[in-house]
């Protein structure tokens, strides 16, 4: 037997609409939408196996969030979620897919890095998952099997400027793949730092004994985030590839990124809410508490964010990712004391992202429809996931968020799900907050309750950029 709920009462928010309707879902999937009071939504009631009341409450489509690291190491430790733990506080806060980031180790197959990263993941998710690849080793193996990963569902390609020795490519290997990306499909992604030049300037500041973790926003200079961005866009202009830049952080790449778009390029740009929210005055803050905001591209002045608001509003931004990467204050950000170098870089924030964006719409800074449209419907389309994810309509997966937009919540790892010894957003008071959430019509959250289970989240191959011009 089919399962089949409705979800009633609600104002149903997605990127294209506004609509008061009942929402009925079959097999895990959206099936209608009806008027409220309609004869037909009416019906609906008759035969339902569970009805939610969703008075009062946004229904909304589950959060996409296409930039996470689980499982992830880095700088001799790892990031401090695990697919279990990580996915169920996604679901508490809304997000009911996540794109997390295999790894391929140097002098190793991208299928290894894959592999692995499979292996971390099965049967672990309460949510579904899909997965980009790290590029850490671009040659002609490597090349070939892009395609054959494009051709299987993993359909993004992220390289670095940044991390020489570790995940660093040089232009000629980030034309190379980008060549490769332009022929199969794939989207290159592009954490646009230039690593070479920070080096320089990092062994140069903890020579003069500039160790502290404000120093880490100081040396990985705003024109080092510009001239990569200009850089990879310029070569992805001679490759005729489309990129997606990550985690932009400051005015003057986003500048670059408005322009290529102004070109009619397909070039594209990601931001994250620490950059929205948050600033160097975190980072400067006493007693080495600055460590747990360090993360690259780092947080940066104040000032950088009325230009990411306003790259938002005009859609030279068109996602909002966490980039959540989360490290201990005990432990494993304390590895970096007397040398901010040695900090791991990363802040928890995947149980955030939807509440704060909320919170923005409470401010004005975006409408209710951009909101969806940042955290939801955009991050699905550049990724290949739409519509079966990021909209709720007829043939989607029932992946629905009831949001309750006058809840008053404070901020705090006291009561957060993520598996971290901090928030970055501590004592933060936020408008509105995740009631009950939907995955393929399973319920994961129930009125402020997990009721979902590990393994219920499925991998998701994934189609090519539909944004593609």
């Amino acid at each position: 037997m089919v399962s089949r709920t409705v979800v009633r009462g609600g104002l149903v928010i997605t990127a294209a609409d506004e609509i008061h309707a009942d929402v009925l879902v079959e097999g895990g999937r959206i099936a209608a939408l009806a008027a409220h009071g309609s004869a037909t939504a009416d019906s609906w009631g008759e035969s339902a196996d569970r009805i939610l009341d969703a008075t009062g409450r946004y229904v909304i489509p589950g959060g996409v969030d296409a930039h996470t690291h689980l499982d992830f190491p880095f700088g001799g430790t790892f990031s401090s979620d695990n697919f279990e733990t990580g996915t169920r506080a996604a679901a508490w806060g809304g997000t009911t897919t996540i794109v997390d980031f295999a790894v391929q180790s140097r002098g190793k197959s991208l299928r290894a890095g894959l592999d692995t990263w499979h292996a971390k993941s099965d049967a672990q998710c309460a949510i579904d998952y899909a997965f980009h690849m790290i590029l850490s080793d671009v040659n002609e193996h490597t090349l070939k099997e892009m395609d054959l990963l494009v051709a299987e569902g993993v359909t993004s390609f992220k390289l670095f400027t940044a991390y020489p020795g570790v995940f660093y490519s040089d232009d000629g290997q980030i034309l190379r793949a980008m060549q490769q990306s332009a022929d199969n499909g794939g989207l290159i992604m592009m954490h646009a730092e230039n690593g070479i030049a920070i080096d320089v300037l990092v062994e140069q500041a903890l020579a003069a004994g500039r160790t502290d973790p404000r120093y880490h926003g100081e040396v990985r200079h705003v024109l080092l985030e510009a001239e990569a961005t200009h850089r990879t866009i310029q070569l992805a202009r001679v490759a005729g590839a489309p990129l997606y830049i990550v985690h932009v952080s400051a005015e003057e790449a986003l500048a670059e990124i408005a322009q290529a778009r102004d070109k009619g390029l397909n070039v594209f740009g990601e931001t994250c809410p620490q950059y929205l929210f948050l600033s160097t005055d975190n980072l400067a803050e006493p007693d080495f508490a600055g460590a747990k905001y360090v993360c690259s591209t780092p947080l940066r002045p104040r000032e950088h964010q009325a230009a990411l608001w306003r790259g938002l509003r005009t859609n030279d931004l068109q996602v909002v990712s966490t980039d959540h990467c989360p490290f201990c204050f005990q432990g494993q950000k304390e590895l970096g004391r007397g040398d901010f170098s040695k900090i791991p870089n990363g802040m928890p924030g995947v149980e955030n992202r939807m509440d704060l964006l909320h919170q923005a719409v409470v401010e004005g800074r975006i409408s209710r429809r951009r909101w969806i449209e940042i955290a939801c419907a955009a991050p699905a389309r550049m990724f290949g996931l739409y519509p079966k994810k990021g909209t709720i309509a007829p043939g989607a997966d029932a992946d629905l968020v009831l949001y309750d937009p006058t809840a008053e919540q404070t901020v705090s790892a006291e009561t957060h799900h993520m598996n971290v010894d901090y928030s970055a957003y501590e004592g933060k008071r936020l408008t509105g907050q995740v009631e009950t959430v939907l995955s393929r019509g399973e319920l994961v959250i129930d009125r402020r309750e997990f009721t979902g289970r590990a393994g219920h989240g499925q991998y998701i191959p994934r189609g090519t950029c539909q944004y593609l011009t």
